[in-house]
């Protein structure tokens, strides 16, 4: 293919030659005449054309032909969309398309990379949290096997450390079922009027033993009058179930847990709040991750399966809402929602 320069050149001198031959018809017509024709339009001629292809046509083209080869190498890195001129030919729309395209294909790559490495961690705290209550079982049998002649109190001992750890074992599994299943929408979500007021009620009754192991005050703040919303009875009673027994478990002795129920336009907004120690602000975005644990030691020894924040937040969006969480150090935390009015 000619350069831009040489196919300027060509054109003109065809469309110089086209003007002198009409001129060569006109009275009066000398030859110094057409050869100033004939030059004068060669050259703004060649200019123009020059300029109208290296502008419009072949940086464009080559533009084009660099985004592909990004494509080809996998590089990504595009002009934003923002910083493009908008104009009315093909190429420049051409280019927009494909640079679209390019940016999509950027996000996909990213999205999945994020995917792979969310894949490996997840794998890797399912073994270690499953291989923790697995082999502390297998311990304790495999003691009671090789010693058949210990002492009964013992035997008793061991087989009931056994059953605790394989009941944390099937608490993790039902866990994760769970939010596999509210995942992939296996679980789906009845929403019916439900009063809130007498679920927490309810709520702190089932709690009340273990609050006040830890001498803490359950309390409820509401609307007067009932609380009216859409909710799936057993989903949301799985939510505050969640949110109160976390209260407790990691607030501080002598401590209160407060759920407030607070009166929107369209809508309850929900709020549970502790007193406790708080949580940093660097774990906040990632409390709702599957097995995040802000302090791992102290949320071994408090039991769990490392999931509850996790399907809270899943049936918090099944609901067509959002979860937040604020907290500050030594002031305590705060988990807030909000559900339809009935």
């Amino acid at each position: 293919m000619l350069s831009p320069r040489y196919l300027s050149l060509l054109l003109a001198f065809v469309i110089a030659g086209v003007c002198t031959s009409f001129l060569s018809f006109l009275p009066n017509t000398d030859f110094t005449i057409l050869f100033i024709s004939f030059i004068s339009s060669f050259i703004f001629g060649s200019a123009v054309i020059y300029f109208a292809l290296d502008n419009l046509v072949f940086k464009e083209v080559n533009k084009l032909y660099d985004r592909i080869k990004q494509i080809k190498k996998k590089n990504f890195s595009v002009i934003p969309r923002k910083q493009l001129i908008e104009k009315e030919n093909p190429i420049e729309l051409l280019k927009e398309e494909l640079n679209s395209y390019v940016t999509t294909k950027e996000d996909e790559v990213k999205e999945l990379k994020k995917a792979a490495k969310y894949r490996q961690e997840f794998l890797a705290d399912v073994s270690h949290e499953l291989k923790t209550p697995i082999f502390a079982a297998q311990g304790f049998v495999h003691t009671l096997l090789d010693n058949p002649e210990e002492d009964p109190e013992i035997r008793k001992r061991f087989l009931e450390k056994a059953a605790k750890s394989l009941d944390g074992l099937d608490i993790l599994v039902k866990d994760l079922l769970t939010v596999s299943q509210i995942e992939t929408g296996a679980i789906k979500i009845d929403k019916k009027a439900l009063d809130l007021k007498p679920l927490v009620i309810e709520i702190f009754e089932q709690l009340e033993a273990k609050a006040k192991a830890k001498n803490i005050e359950l309390k409820l703040i509401g609307h007067n009058g009932p609380v009216l919303v859409k909710a799936d009875y057993q989903r949301i009673s799985q939510v505050l179930v969640n949110l109160i027994d976390n209260g407790i478990k990691y607030g501080h002795q002598d401590g209160k847990v407060t759920v407030h129920l607070e009166e929107k336009k369209k809508a309850f907004l929900i709020m549970v709040k502790d007193n406790g120690p708080g949580v940093p602000a660097e774990h906040l975005p990632r409390l709702f991750e599957r097995f995040y644990r802000v302090d791992k030691s102290r949320a071994k020894m408090s039991g769990g399966s490392g999931l509850g924040l996790s399907i809270v937040k899943h049936i918090i969006q099944a609901h067509n809402s959002k979860i937040a969480v604020f907290s500050k150090i030594d002031k305590g935390t705060s988990f807030q929602f909000k559900l339809e009015k009935a």
